[in-house]
């Protein structure tokens, strides 16, 4: 158990920590603007996902967006189970709305065939969108297989008005923890797109309250 101390004794020291918590704010503020000003590359191949309406292109993932964050789900066809840390993720990720009301669409990939993906996904009571990268080169070529051993991982896209994608960050390991759809924003080009952000000129940018989604009462 913590000790026991006074009124003031127990202030004195949360308020020494907010000093603390309050500095780590800062610093994820400003890795998250260095983010948003990371290049990008250009996506030339055309993998060919299954999903719940058949073949579709990376571009299809989009849903029309903007912008399209990618889970890689760690389950390949011979593994019994799931991972149990991707499962997590995916409860933590919470109502899509919020990210779709930023024009950013979330998709999950994963190399099992896409009927045991969505069986999975049914029983877990999960929204998203699964789709089967089996037998496409995307696992290899975004860095979740590796000399043939499964990594999970995030990797974010943006698309131009010609349809071209272009891949602009990936994180693997704890750098997915923060999965809650604001932190997940963070990760993205635009970020958030409140006025309060550090972002590029030109970047869309709306009020900080009173941007709304279909959750939204």
């Amino acid at each position: 158990m913590p000790p026991v101390v006074s009124a003031d004794e127990w202030q004195a020291a949360r308020d020494e920590l907010l000093v603390q918590e309050k500095a780590a704010t800062r610093t994820v503020d400003a890795v998250a603007a260095a983010r948003r000003r990371l290049p990008m590359v250009k996506i030339e191949k055309d993998y060919v996902f299954e999903g719940p309406d058949g073949p579709v292109s990376l571009l299809d993932l989009f849903a029309g967006r903007r912008q399209l964050i990618v889970y890689h789900f760690m389950f390949p066809p011979e593994w019994e189970t799931q991972c149990p840390g991707c499962s997590r993720r995916m409860d933590d990720v919470g109502n899509l709305a919020h990210l779709n009301a930023r024009n950013t669409s979330f998709a999950v990939t994963s190399l099992s065939p896409w009927a045991r993906l969505n069986a999975l996904a049914e029983r877990k009571g999960w929204t998203m969108d699964f789709f089967s990268s089996g037998g496409t080169d995307f696992n290899e070529d975004m860095g979740a297989t590796v000399d043939g051993e499964e990594y999970f991982g995030i990797s974010v896209f943006l698309r131009d008005d010609e349809g071209n994608v272009y891949r602009t960050y990936h994180t693997t390991s704890r750098g997915v923890e923060p999965a809650g759809f604001r932190y997940l924003l963070d990760m993205t080009p635009y970020g958030r797109q409140e006025q309060w952000e550090d972002s590029p000129a030109g970047w869309p940018q709306d009020p900080t309250y009173g941007w709304g989604s279909d959750r939204d009462d």
